[in-house]
């Protein structure tokens, strides 16, 4: 995925939890952050962030989205929109002749995306796949989520019930960074979706992590890293 136009720039504060103050060019400029966590660890004052240039958007309050944050060496896509993309390629990469459609609805959920794909001597295997973002990193460690997430144990419920009617299901969370040694629920912040991941992982719900590519305008899901349910 691709942004069309990019600019550095530099965190000042947040005034709320989804606007931001950046110093842009010598003035403060307000940004919407396109993030629904907390990013505590993330937008710090002097951060070097990165804004997406949305001033040929008439219908915008904002003027900029704030879309990236330099943490130490590390660049890290913070675009809560980012992850269904990156995913929506992946997919396209891992199962290139499947039909695959985003936003379907399975109970009272709606799950991220289908994959329908016939397999070999022409049987039809239908798997649902729900996406996470990633944005926080401890000493090399990706953890999900940042803040409690009620719906996120729903979608688990979810995928496990498809499993259990003959189905398969996948949790997918897209790391939006590069080079994290692993993957874990974030326990200290939700214990009860870290309990649930590792419930649904032992009814059949396949845990998959990536890691990604990411650059100042770009984000490519780029290689699996190993998962370690807590």
């Amino acid at each position: 995925m691709k942004y069309d136009k990019v600019i550095r720039a530099q965190f000042i504060d947040p005034p709320n939890r989804f606007i931001a103050h950046a110093l842009l060019d010598g003035r403060t400029v307000t940004c919407h952050v396109k993030n629904t966590g907390r990013c505590r660890e993330l937008l710090v004052p002097g951060a070097e962030v990165w804004l997406s240039d949305e001033r040929n958007n008439p219908c915008r309050k904002t003027l900029f989205d704030l879309i990236a944050v330099k943490k130490g060496e590390r660049l890290i896509n913070m675009d809560s929109q980012a992850p269904n993309k990156a995913a929506a390629e992946l997919l396209s990469r891992l199962y290139p002749d499947a039909v695959i459609t985003a936003e379907r609805t399975v109970g009272d959920s709606r799950i991220d995306f289908c994959v329908e794909s016939t397999a070999e001597y022409g049987n039809s295997e239908k798997r649902y796949v729900e996406v996470k973002g990633v944005t926080l990193e401890k000493d090399g460690v990706a953890m999900f989520p940042d803040a409690p997430t009620e719906r996120g144990v729903k979608h688990l419920d979810t995928l496990a019930d498809c499993v259990k009617t003959g189905l398969s299901a996948s949790v997918l969370f897209i790391i939006q960074m590069e080079g994290v040694l692993k993957f874990m629920p974030n326990r200290e912040t939700h214990p009860a979706f870290a309990d649930k991941l590792r419930e649904v992982s032992e009814r059949g719900v396949d845990i998959w992590a990536y890691d990604c590519t990411v650059t100042p305008d770009t984000m490519t899901a780029r290689a699996p890293v190993p998962t370690e349910l807590c």
